[in-house]
Protein backbone atom coordinates (compact mmCIF):
# COMPACT_ATOMS: atom_id res chain seq x y z
CA UNK A 1 0.00 0.00 0.00
CA UNK A 2 1.41 3.41 -0.97
CA UNK A 3 2.03 6.13 1.58
CA UNK A 4 -0.55 8.36 -0.10
CA UNK A 5 -3.17 5.63 0.27
CA UNK A 6 -2.35 5.20 3.96
CA UNK A 7 -2.76 8.92 4.64
CA UNK A 8 -6.06 8.96 2.76
CA UNK A 9 -7.31 5.91 4.68
CA UNK A 10 -6.49 7.50 8.05
CA UNK A 11 -8.05 10.78 7.00
CA UNK A 12 -11.20 8.94 5.86
CA UNK A 13 -11.43 7.19 9.24
CA UNK A 14 -11.14 10.54 11.03
CA UNK A 15 -13.74 12.10 8.73
CA UNK A 16 -16.19 9.20 9.14
CA UNK A 17 -15.80 9.21 12.92
CA UNK A 18 -16.36 12.97 13.04
CA UNK A 19 -19.56 12.52 11.06
CA UNK A 20 -20.81 9.93 13.59
CA UNK A 21 -20.55 12.47 16.43
CA UNK A 22 -21.63 15.53 14.45
CA UNK A 23 -18.21 17.22 14.34
CA UNK A 24 -17.20 19.20 11.26
CA UNK A 25 -14.06 17.76 9.65
CA UNK A 26 -12.01 19.63 7.06
CA UNK A 27 -9.21 18.20 4.91
CA UNK A 28 -7.52 21.61 5.12
CA UNK A 29 -7.15 21.22 8.89
CA UNK A 30 -6.29 17.54 9.17
CA UNK A 31 -4.17 16.63 6.14
CA UNK A 32 -1.41 19.23 6.75
CA UNK A 33 -0.79 17.66 10.16
CA UNK A 34 -0.76 14.09 8.80
CA UNK A 35 1.61 14.95 5.96
CA UNK A 36 3.92 17.03 8.17
CA UNK A 37 4.54 14.18 10.61
CA UNK A 38 4.36 11.42 7.96
CA UNK A 39 5.87 13.01 4.83
CA UNK A 40 6.03 9.77 2.83
CA UNK A 41 2.93 8.30 4.51
CA UNK A 42 4.38 4.82 4.85
CA UNK A 43 5.28 5.03 8.54
CA UNK A 44 1.67 5.90 9.28
CA UNK A 45 0.70 2.31 8.46
CA UNK A 46 2.45 1.12 11.66
CA UNK A 47 1.34 4.01 13.87
CA UNK A 48 -1.23 3.73 16.60
CA UNK A 49 -4.27 5.90 15.85
CA UNK A 50 -6.93 6.58 18.49
CA UNK A 51 -10.08 8.62 17.90
CA UNK A 52 -11.67 10.23 20.98
CA UNK A 53 -14.78 12.15 21.98
CA UNK A 54 -15.97 13.49 25.31
CA UNK A 55 -19.45 13.50 26.78
CA UNK A 56 -21.19 16.73 27.76
CA UNK A 57 -22.50 19.77 25.91
CA UNK A 58 -19.31 21.80 26.32
CA UNK A 59 -17.38 19.11 24.41
CA UNK A 60 -19.82 18.78 21.51
CA UNK A 61 -18.57 19.39 17.98
CA UNK A 62 -15.07 17.99 18.51
CA UNK A 63 -13.31 14.75 17.70
CA UNK A 64 -9.69 14.28 18.74
CA UNK A 65 -7.18 12.03 17.00
CA UNK A 66 -4.01 10.81 18.71
CA UNK A 67 -1.22 9.32 16.60
CA UNK A 68 2.19 7.81 17.36
CA UNK A 69 4.82 9.66 15.35
CA UNK A 70 7.96 7.98 13.97
CA UNK A 71 11.36 8.46 15.57
CA UNK A 72 12.62 9.98 12.31
CA UNK A 73 10.59 13.08 13.14
CA UNK A 74 13.14 13.97 15.81
CA UNK A 75 11.77 16.71 18.04
CA UNK A 76 7.99 16.85 17.43
CA UNK A 77 7.70 20.26 19.10
CA UNK A 78 10.29 21.75 16.77
CA UNK A 79 8.40 20.34 13.79
CA UNK A 80 5.09 21.69 15.09
CA UNK A 81 6.70 25.13 15.48
CA UNK A 82 8.20 25.05 11.99
CA UNK A 83 4.81 24.22 10.46
CA UNK A 84 2.92 26.85 12.44
CA UNK A 85 0.83 24.31 14.37
CA UNK A 86 1.95 25.95 17.63
CA UNK A 87 3.13 29.51 18.23
CA UNK A 88 6.53 30.59 19.51
CA UNK A 89 6.38 31.24 23.25
CA UNK A 90 8.61 32.18 26.15
CA UNK A 91 6.31 30.24 28.49
CA UNK A 92 8.04 27.33 30.29
CA UNK A 93 5.83 24.85 28.41
CA UNK A 94 7.90 25.61 25.31
CA UNK A 95 11.14 24.39 26.93
CA UNK A 96 9.80 21.47 28.93
CA UNK A 97 9.73 18.73 26.28
CA UNK A 98 13.40 19.29 25.45
CA UNK A 99 14.31 19.13 29.14
CA UNK A 100 12.33 15.91 29.59
CA UNK A 101 14.09 14.34 26.60
CA UNK A 102 17.47 15.17 28.15
CA UNK A 103 16.56 13.39 31.40
CA UNK A 104 14.13 10.60 30.51
CA UNK A 105 14.44 7.65 28.08
CA UNK A 106 11.47 8.49 25.87
CA UNK A 107 10.34 5.43 23.87
CA UNK A 108 7.88 7.19 21.60
CA UNK A 109 6.03 10.44 20.96
CA UNK A 110 2.40 11.00 20.14
CA UNK A 111 0.51 14.03 18.91
CA UNK A 112 -3.05 14.93 19.85
CA UNK A 113 -5.19 17.09 17.57
CA UNK A 114 -8.83 17.99 17.10
CA UNK A 115 -10.78 18.21 13.86
CA UNK A 116 -12.07 21.57 15.13
CA UNK A 117 -9.29 22.71 17.47
CA UNK A 118 -6.26 21.65 15.43
CA UNK A 119 -2.91 20.75 17.03
CA UNK A 120 -3.18 20.45 20.83
CA UNK A 121 -0.67 18.22 22.61
CA UNK A 122 2.50 16.19 22.42
CA UNK A 123 2.98 13.08 24.56
CA UNK A 124 6.34 11.72 25.69
CA UNK A 125 5.90 8.02 26.53
CA UNK A 126 8.39 5.91 28.50
CA UNK A 127 6.52 2.70 29.49
CA UNK A 128 9.69 0.59 29.68
CA UNK A 129 11.46 2.86 32.17
CA UNK A 130 8.89 4.48 34.46
CA UNK A 131 9.97 7.74 36.03
CA UNK A 132 9.48 8.68 39.69
CA UNK A 133 7.38 11.81 40.02
CA UNK A 134 9.93 13.14 42.51
CA UNK A 135 12.57 13.05 39.75
CA UNK A 136 10.30 14.81 37.28
CA UNK A 137 9.58 17.55 39.82
CA UNK A 138 13.23 18.60 39.65
CA UNK A 139 13.18 19.40 35.92
CA UNK A 140 13.70 23.18 35.67
CA UNK A 141 10.68 24.12 33.53
CA UNK A 142 8.28 21.70 35.22
CA UNK A 143 5.27 23.45 36.83
CA UNK A 144 6.01 24.17 40.50
CA UNK A 145 2.73 22.43 41.28
CA UNK A 146 4.43 19.06 40.64
CA UNK A 147 6.91 19.60 43.49
CA UNK A 148 4.19 21.23 45.56
CA UNK A 149 2.04 18.10 45.37
CA UNK A 150 4.73 15.48 46.04
CA UNK A 151 3.33 14.90 49.53
CA UNK A 152 -0.13 14.39 48.06
CA UNK A 153 1.17 11.94 45.45
CA UNK A 154 3.09 9.96 48.08
CA UNK A 155 0.09 9.74 50.43
CA UNK A 156 -2.12 8.38 47.71
CA UNK A 157 0.25 5.91 46.05
CA UNK A 158 0.94 7.92 42.90
CA UNK A 159 4.64 7.55 42.15
CA UNK A 160 5.43 5.92 38.79
CA UNK A 161 4.87 8.07 35.70
CA UNK A 162 4.69 6.40 32.27
CA UNK A 163 3.89 9.43 30.15
CA UNK A 164 3.73 13.22 30.13
CA UNK A 165 1.45 15.28 27.90
CA UNK A 166 2.27 18.88 27.00
CA UNK A 167 -0.81 20.96 26.16
CA UNK A 168 0.31 23.95 24.11
CA UNK A 169 -3.16 25.49 23.92
CA UNK A 170 -3.85 25.58 27.65
CA UNK A 171 -0.26 25.74 28.95
CA UNK A 172 -0.79 22.67 31.12
CA UNK A 173 0.75 19.22 31.50
CA UNK A 174 -0.70 15.80 32.28
CA UNK A 175 1.17 13.21 34.31
CA UNK A 176 0.09 9.61 33.67
CA UNK A 177 0.60 7.47 36.77
CA UNK A 178 0.64 3.71 36.42
CA UNK A 179 1.56 0.57 38.42
CA UNK A 180 -1.27 1.41 40.82
CA UNK A 181 -1.67 -0.63 44.00
CA UNK A 182 -5.01 -2.01 45.21
CA UNK A 183 -4.80 0.48 48.06
CA UNK A 184 -4.35 3.35 45.62
CA UNK A 185 -7.49 2.26 43.76
CA UNK A 186 -9.48 1.72 46.95
CA UNK A 187 -12.72 3.68 47.31
CA UNK A 188 -11.61 5.65 50.36
CA UNK A 189 -8.35 6.67 48.69
CA UNK A 190 -10.15 7.81 45.55
CA UNK A 191 -12.64 9.83 47.59
CA UNK A 192 -9.81 11.33 49.63
CA UNK A 193 -7.89 12.38 46.50
CA UNK A 194 -10.92 14.12 45.04
CA UNK A 195 -11.92 15.80 48.29
CA UNK A 196 -8.42 17.09 48.98
CA UNK A 197 -8.39 18.79 45.60
CA UNK A 198 -11.87 20.26 46.03
CA UNK A 199 -13.53 18.07 43.42
CA UNK A 200 -17.06 16.66 43.83
CA UNK A 201 -17.70 13.19 45.21
CA UNK A 202 -18.63 10.59 42.59
CA UNK A 203 -21.77 8.50 42.86
CA UNK A 204 -21.38 4.77 43.52
CA UNK A 205 -21.36 3.76 39.85
CA UNK A 206 -18.71 6.34 39.01
CA UNK A 207 -16.62 5.31 42.01
CA UNK A 208 -16.80 1.65 41.01
CA UNK A 209 -15.70 2.56 37.48
CA UNK A 210 -12.72 4.54 38.84
CA UNK A 211 -11.66 1.59 40.99
CA UNK A 212 -10.94 -0.37 37.81
CA UNK A 213 -8.31 2.13 36.65
CA UNK A 214 -4.92 0.98 35.41
CA UNK A 215 -3.87 4.59 35.04
CA UNK A 216 -4.54 7.87 36.87
CA UNK A 217 -3.89 11.13 35.03
CA UNK A 218 -3.55 14.49 36.72
CA UNK A 219 -3.48 17.89 35.02
CA UNK A 220 -1.34 20.70 36.41
CA UNK A 221 -0.54 24.23 35.30
CA UNK A 222 2.02 26.92 36.02
CA UNK A 223 -0.73 29.25 37.27
CA UNK A 224 -1.94 27.28 40.27
CA UNK A 225 -0.61 25.02 42.99
CA UNK A 226 -3.72 22.86 42.73
CA UNK A 227 -4.35 19.78 40.64
CA UNK A 228 -6.63 21.01 37.87
CA UNK A 229 -8.16 17.69 36.81
CA UNK A 230 -8.19 13.96 37.58
CA UNK A 231 -8.81 11.16 35.11
CA UNK A 232 -9.22 7.47 35.94
CA UNK A 233 -8.86 5.09 32.99
CA UNK A 234 -9.40 1.30 32.96
CA UNK A 235 -7.28 -0.70 30.48
CA UNK A 236 -8.25 -0.58 26.80
CA UNK A 237 -10.45 -3.53 25.92
CA UNK A 238 -12.31 -5.06 23.01
CA UNK A 239 -15.96 -4.11 22.62
CA UNK A 240 -18.16 -1.77 24.65
CA UNK A 241 -21.00 -2.65 27.01
CA UNK A 242 -22.97 0.59 27.23
CA UNK A 243 -24.77 -0.64 30.36
CA UNK A 244 -21.51 -0.38 32.31
CA UNK A 245 -20.87 3.27 31.46
CA UNK A 246 -20.91 5.45 34.60
CA UNK A 247 -22.43 8.59 33.03
CA UNK A 248 -25.04 9.43 30.43
CA UNK A 249 -23.55 8.96 26.97
CA UNK A 250 -25.15 10.78 24.07
CA UNK A 251 -26.54 8.57 21.28
CA UNK A 252 -24.01 9.93 18.79
CA UNK A 253 -21.11 8.94 21.05
CA UNK A 254 -22.56 5.47 21.61
CA UNK A 255 -22.92 5.14 17.85
CA UNK A 256 -19.29 6.25 17.43
CA UNK A 257 -18.01 3.74 20.01
CA UNK A 258 -19.79 0.86 18.27
CA UNK A 259 -19.36 1.89 14.63
CA UNK A 260 -16.11 3.86 14.29
CA UNK A 261 -13.89 2.34 11.57
CA UNK A 262 -10.89 0.23 12.51
CA UNK A 263 -8.12 -1.50 10.57
CA UNK A 264 -7.23 -4.67 12.53
CA UNK A 265 -8.77 -8.08 13.06
CA UNK A 266 -11.05 -9.02 15.93
CA UNK A 267 -13.42 -6.80 17.86
CA UNK A 268 -12.87 -3.04 18.06
CA UNK A 269 -10.61 -1.81 20.91
CA UNK A 270 -12.01 1.01 23.04
CA UNK A 271 -10.52 3.05 25.87
CA UNK A 272 -12.62 4.92 28.43
CA UNK A 273 -11.61 7.49 31.01
CA UNK A 274 -13.67 9.42 33.54
CA UNK A 275 -12.54 13.00 34.20
CA UNK A 276 -13.22 15.15 37.24
CA UNK A 277 -12.89 18.93 37.01
CA UNK A 278 -14.34 21.79 39.08
CA UNK A 279 -16.96 22.09 36.31
CA UNK A 280 -18.15 18.51 36.73
CA UNK A 281 -17.55 15.05 35.33
CA UNK A 282 -17.28 13.76 31.79
CA UNK A 283 -16.28 10.57 30.04
CA UNK A 284 -13.59 10.19 27.38
CA UNK A 285 -14.59 7.55 24.84
CA UNK A 286 -11.77 6.44 22.53
CA UNK A 287 -11.85 3.97 19.65
CA UNK A 288 -8.59 2.69 18.18
CA UNK A 289 -8.42 2.84 14.39
CA UNK A 290 -4.93 1.29 14.30
CA UNK A 291 -2.83 -0.52 16.91
CA UNK A 292 0.92 0.08 16.94
CA UNK A 293 3.32 -2.78 17.79
CA UNK A 294 3.72 -1.27 21.28
CA UNK A 295 -0.07 -1.07 21.71
CA UNK A 296 -0.34 -4.75 20.81
CA UNK A 297 2.42 -5.71 23.24
CA UNK A 298 0.91 -3.76 26.14
CA UNK A 299 -2.63 -5.00 25.46
CA UNK A 300 -1.46 -8.61 25.17
CA UNK A 301 0.31 -8.33 28.53
CA UNK A 302 -2.77 -6.84 30.21
CA UNK A 303 -5.35 -9.23 28.81
CA UNK A 304 -3.15 -12.35 28.42
CA UNK A 305 -4.17 -12.81 24.80
CA UNK A 306 -2.93 -11.79 21.37
CA UNK A 307 -3.92 -8.43 19.95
Amino acid sequence: MSGVTVVEDVYSAIEESARLVGAACSRDKVLPILTAFFPDGEALAEAGVALTVQTGERNAGELDYTINVPAEVGDPYALALSKGFVAETDHPVGALLSEVQQRCPVNEFMIDCGVAGGFKKIYAHFPHDLQAVSKLAGIPSMPPAVAGNLGFFARHGLNDVAMIAFDYRRNTINLYFTRLSDECRGPQNILSMLRETGLPDPDEQMLEFARGAFRVNVTLSWDSSKIVRFCFAPPPARGLDSSTLPVHVEPGIQKFAKNAPYAYTGERVNLLGVKWTPDGECLDVASYYQLSPLHRKVLSAIHKQEF
